[in-house]
């Protein structure tokens, strides 16, 4: 009967089977996972693991700390009893053992520094302490057409493998350095281009609102020691030497001296709103990335303009970016004079959202330059949109 105790008990027996085979199953695939399965497949986690560790020490360059904390993977990767790195002078780091070889390595990669070929050199010395002796392979780092340093791998026997594997080694070396090498190039790029802002603001900006406060000085003295602080505080923040990033907060009071300085020239015909969130507040942007983007509607949007004109800031929460509007009601520009401008073919003029978009494509990506929208006598609005988590950049 189906309600007896025995098919009941039965029931339960099968039920309790099944849900042990599932776990041992879902055990058995989980274990598998974690362990990576085969002998190949944990090989190959071992070695991607441990080059993208050594690469990290060497974003720096070939300094004798990222070298030092590299060399360690980098023998893991060969299998060798000691390697070293050099560079065109001086041995950089050692790992492992035959350390009393170290003075002389220098003497044996002097032909490689020369020439740019691997050499294979015997075992030619035992240790003090009557250990086996090392033979020893050295590879060239090269950088572009110039040798910059070295690899040597020491072991017992140099057999071909770990010939081969040591020059590939010092390509891959050679790779990460030309990555460092972009990373400073780009740096100094952003560096030069903050310059440039920094020009930019200079001639045009401090001259007039020199002129604006000395206009008040015999009229409202009051009125020009303020705009002297103000100015004081906006060329301290412009012309400030530290850093290549900022807060919102910052910038956004760096925008609220230049506005302050140039109503003083223009008076009511300057008109502002500003609408912030304060969740974007601590949000890091690239410094002077937004000031510029001001500048440009009051200089070729607004001054040009008859009667008053408008500009609205506005900075709003959007998900896992913040997003930064600037609009004004001038006179706007020609799409095709802003393509023209944006692509770099029209010197002098609109350099600043030249920079600012070509800074903003280099750090954050080219999905993240300048949205602008403007047409003659319709006025312009300009998107900026940045992530809010930017873990590697410091305000």
């Amino acid at each position: 009967m189906p309600d007896s105790p025995l098919f009941t008990v039965a029931a339960i027996a099968v039920i309790v089977l099944a849900v042990a085979v599932v776990v041992g199953v879902g055990l058995k695939v989980m274990r598998s996972f974690r362990d990576l399965g085969t002998d190949a497949e944990r090989a190959t986690y071992n070695t991607l693991h441990a080059a993208s560790r050594a690469g990290q020490h060497l974003r720096g360059g070939l300094q004798p700390a990222g070298a030092a904390k590299a060399s360690k993977q980098l023998r893991t990767l060969l299998g060798c009893e000691a390697l070293a790195i050099t560079d065109t002078g001086s041995v950089l780091a050692w790992d492992g053992a035959a350390e009393e070889l170290r003075p002389s390595l220098m003497r044996l990669a002097a032909e490689v520094l020369a020439t740019g070929r691997t050499a294979v050199i015997p075992a030619a010395k035992e240790s003090a302490h009557g250990d086996a002796a090392y033979s020893a392979v050295i590879a060239p780092i090269r950088a572009g057409s110039r040798v910059v340093g070295a690899v040597a791998a020491f072991a017992p026997n140099a057999g071909a493998g770990l010939v081969r594997a040591t020059g590939e080694v010092a390509d891959w070396i050679a790779a990460q350095l030309e990555l460092a090498e972009l990373e400073s190039s780009r740096t100094l790029l952003m560096e030069a281009e903050v310059r440039a802002l920094r020009a930019q603001i200079s001639p045009h900006f401090i001259y007039n609102s020199l002129n604006a406060i000395a206009s008040f000085i015999n009229t409202d003295p009051a009125r020009a020691r303020e705009l002297v602080v103000e100015f004081a505080d906006f060329t301290r923040y412009s012309f400030r030497r530290h850093g290549d990033f900022t807060t919102l907060a910052e910038e956004l009071r760096c925008i609220d001296r230049y506005l302050l300085l140039e109503r003083a020239r223009f008076g009511e015909r300057v008109q502002v709103s500003l609408r912030i969130a304060p969740e974007v507040l601590s949000t890091v942007i690239p410094f002077l990335s937004l000031q510029p983007l001001v500048e440009n509607a009051v200089r070729h949007g607004l001054e040009a303009k008859e009667g008053p004109g408008h500009i609205t800031i506005c900075a709003n929460d959007s998900g896992a970016f913040a997003e930064v509007t600037i609009e004004d009601d001038g006179v706007g520009m020609d799409p095709e004079h802003l393509r023209s401008v944006l692509a770099g073919h029209s010197d002098g003029d609109h350099v600043g959202l030249r920079n600012v978009d070509a800074r903003l494509r280099q750090v954050y990506g080219d999905e993240h330059g300048l949205v602008i929208e403007t047409a003659l006598g319709e006025g312009t609005l300009i998107t900026m949109r940045v992530p809010k988590s930017q873990p590697g950049h410091d305000a």
